[in-house]
């Protein structure tokens, strides 16, 4: 990162320079231009006075050439006079003639020389624009890369001190980490000295007690270590179940693919080369697919065979080649279907001879029939090779001096190599029975069943093919895995362990299994942490819906009440005003002129209307409002009242009055609805805002305890692998110790042998 920023602080001056002379270039250019500008306007100015000199030389010339005129008119009256004057106007016409002529050129020569400087300031000025134009660009363009550098520059060293900053607070851990490690190695080899003291201790005890009390050590003798318990290996036992899932689902493909291959076969027999629809085939043929027939009953027994071996297959049993007694009934399962091979081989054999000895068969039919002659013998060999494998590893669960362990990985090597072989051939046979249907369509007796059941065979033998091909792979791949724990005995042993040693070690394994959950009492149910902290969120959510709505039923109970007053009270108001009604209906009614009638309405409404504000305001400071609703009554019982004395000089008064009467009252009621339904919503949403402010407050406290938790997990975890790496350091040096201490040991025991046998 340092060469880099050097590398980008060398390139930042240089881009700097080159801008900085562009600048100087671009600044010398303007004031180039600047300069052309004022001669060009110079050259325009002169261009001015010369075009106005030449307007006053083209006025005087036709002044001289009216004066002309004139005296050539004179000259004709007065012909005499005109030959004494014409030489004079001849010398003054020749004077004036040459004087044109000359300005004439000289105009011509100027507008000559104009138009050159303007043609030449032209191109100047387009040259200077476009070198202009280029050199803005550049500049914009280094302006851009310094720029950009600028910040890559600015961002680097940003990022620079962030790595900084970083590593030196990763230097500061380190130094914190260092110290405490070296701390924990004084207390570790504190720790270990003790150790190595009270191993020492103990290893002088345990030989002392070894000497005097135990006669012979069994694990010297391979003879007598045989009779020890073995360990037992339960991952390897769910390791080799697994592989055994994946064996007997590849052997079910493989058995179902035989059983098509020798079904269609069969029924090729039956067609061809003669059908058996239309005439008699041979007797070989008949023989031959009589054998096909029986094909089930030596195919499936191998499905069965690998199933009992998986299921023998536990994590609590011990498989190994010694204890695997469902292998031998699998290899005679396989040995009787290579009977049944061995039987149709000669037939098969025939069969194919007998198509090339008949009219149909074509020169290249008889080349792949003969291909396939030679394949089906070759099949029959590789099943020969498998069985033989197959049997050597079913010996050690029945005759365990029969194969040698230093034999087992060649045998299992062999077995992969002849699956592979066994691959190889499928393919030539799947290749070779193509060519074969492919030229048996050409035959002019080709039907239709003959194709199909081509198509039929040749997909069998692909599956077979993909079968095989599945197998070989899983038997490489896992070679290994065979390999490694191919016996099975106490520790310490190098000879095979009996299969009846194993199976008595197995049975006193269950019984001590049984013992042990006959001595474990079940616990008691208990609720789970993650179901109880739900729960407690249930219950705390239920209490404080339980609170919010006995706070609505309350609010509810009080809204009641205070609705029940005014009730009471506008069932009085509605009483008065029938009687203030009446009365007023009286006084319509006595009336005699309308005039008077009009005023003393006037004079009856206003002193009615100003008793009813002075109710309501003598009212208004008794009875506190404490909602809405009281106002919008109060409103609406002023606006009633007015209507109606105002309405009551219709003729249909009456009929007015209780329209409106019923249009408020309905708007009463329909508002009343909206305050009392919006009342219940407001404190159902405030009961469920403090539901969610306390789950939240609890969602919080219940975050910082975890985060709490998760840090000083993160902090026991890190503290853990050091100790555990200092642990491991620990045990190896413990155990270098030990090896050195046990070498000690045997030296000094070979010493005092050597000595005795001097002695005596």
């Amino acid at each position: 990162l340092a060469s880099l920023i050097f590398q980008l602080r060398a390139q930042n001056q240089v881009l700097k320079k080159g801008v900085v002379d562009e600048q100087a270039n671009s600044a010398s250019l303007k004031e180039q231009l600047k300069m052309k500008d004022q001669s060009l306007r110079k050259l325009q100015q002169e261009m001015d006075s010369l075009s106005f000199r030449n307007q006053q030389l083209a006025k005087r010339v036709e002044l001289l050439q009216d004066e002309l005129a004139l005296s050539e008119a004179r000259g004709k009256k007065n012909k005499k006079s005109a030959e004494s004057s014409s030489q004079l106007s001849q010398e003054q016409k020749s004077v004036f003639n040459e004087d044109l002529q000359k300005k004439i050129e000289e105009n011509e020569r100027l507008h000559i020389l104009f138009f050159e400087a303007d043609e030449q300031h032209k191109r100047l000025e387009a040259e200077l624009r476009t070198r202009l134009e280029v050199l803005e660009t550049d500049a914009a363009q280094h302006q851009a890369v310094v720029d950009s550098l600028t910040r890559k520059y600015t961002d680097t060293v940003e990022k620079l001190q962030n790595d900084k900053a970083k590593l030196e607070i990763k230097s500061q851990t380190l130094e914190r980490e260092a110290k405490d490690c070296r701390l924990r190695t004084e207390e570790c080899q504190q720790q270990l000295k003790n150790l190595q003291a009270a191993l020492g201790s103990r290893l002088e005890e345990s030989l002392c007690i070894i000497n005097e009390k135990v006669p012979f050590n069994d694990t010297k003798s391979n003879r007598y270590n045989a009779l020890n318990v073995p360990l037992h290996n339960r991952r390897y036992q769910l390791k080799l179940r697994d592989l055994a899932g994946q064996a007997l689902a590849f052997v079910q493909e493989l058995v179902t693919a035989l059983l098509n291959f020798h079904t269609y076969t069969e029924q090729k027999v039956q067609i061809f080369p003669i059908d058996s629809a239309t005439d008699t085939i041979s007797p070989l043929n008949q023989k031959f697919s009589q054998y096909l027939h029986e094909n089930a009953s030596y195919v499936r027994p191998l499905e069965e065979g690998m199933l009992q071996l998986f299921e023998s297959i536990t994590e609590d049993t011990v498989t190994v080649l010694e204890t695997a007694v469902k292998l031998k009934a699998f290899s005679e399962h396989l040995a009787s279907y290579l009977c049944f091979l061995r039987k149709i081989l000669p037939y098969q054999l025939k069969s194919l001879e007998e198509e090339c000895e008949s009219s149909l068969c074509t020169a290249a039919l008889r080349a792949r029939n003969m291909d396939l002659h030679r394949d089906m013998k070759r099949l029959t060999a590789v099943f020969e090779k498998l069985h033989t494998y197959v049997s050597l590893l079913a010996l050690p669960s029945t005759k365990p001096e029969g194969l040698l362990r230093t034999n087992y990985n060649l045998v299992f090597t062999n077995i992969a190599t002849s699956l592979h072989g066994f691959n190889d051939i499928l393919k030539d046979i799947s290749k070779h029975y193509s060519q074969k249907a492919t030229l048996e369509q050409d035959v002019p007796t080709a039907t239709q069943k003959l194709i199909t059941t081509n198509d039929c065979i040749l997909s069998s033998i692909v599956a077979l093919t993909n079968g095989v091909g599945k197998i070989a792979s899983f038997f490489s791949n896992n070679l290994d895995h065979f390999t490694t724990s191919l016996s099975y005995g106490p520790k310490g042993g190098t000879e095979f362990i009996s299969p009846l040693s194993a199976e008595c070690m197995l049975q006193y394994k269950k019984k001590a299994v049984a013992y042990m959950k006959s001595l474990k009492k079940p616990c008691a149910d208990s609720v789970p942490y993650e179901e109880a902290l739900a729960n407690r969120r249930v219950l705390l959510s239920s209490t404080e819906s339980r609170e919010g709505l006995a706070q609505q039923v309350q609010q509810s109970l009080e809204k009641i009440a205070k609705l029940e007053q005014e009730k009471e009270h506008w069932m009085l108001e509605a009483q008065l005003a029938k009687i203030k009604l009446e009365k007023e209906n009286q006084k319509l009614k006595n009336s005699l002129s309308g005039h008077l009638t009009e005023t003393v309405q006037e004079c009856s409404v206003l002193p009615n209307v100003a008793e009813q504000k002075k109710e309501i305001a003598e009212k208004s400071p008794r009875e506190p409002i404490k909602s809405t609703s009281l106002v919008i009554f109060r409103l609406l019982k002023i606006n009633i009242c007015l209507l109606k004395f105002l309405l009551c000089q219709a003729p249909d008064a009456e009929s007015r009055e209780d329209l409106i009467k019923n249009h408020y009252m309905s708007r009463i009621a329909e508002l009343t609805s909206h305050l009392q339904l919006a009342d219940s919503k407001s404190v159902h949403f405030h009961a469920e805002c403090r539901a969610l402010a306390k789950r939240l407050s609890l969602a919080e406290k219940s975050k910082e305890s975890l985060t709490e938790e998760l840090k000083l997990a993160s902090q026991n975890i890190s503290r853990l692998q050091a100790s555990k790496i200092s642990y491991e350091d620990q045990l190896s040096m413990m155990s270098d110790h030990l090896c050195s201490m046990n070498e000690t040991l045997t030296k000094q025991r070979e010493e005092i042998d050597t000595l005795k046998m001097t002695s005596k």
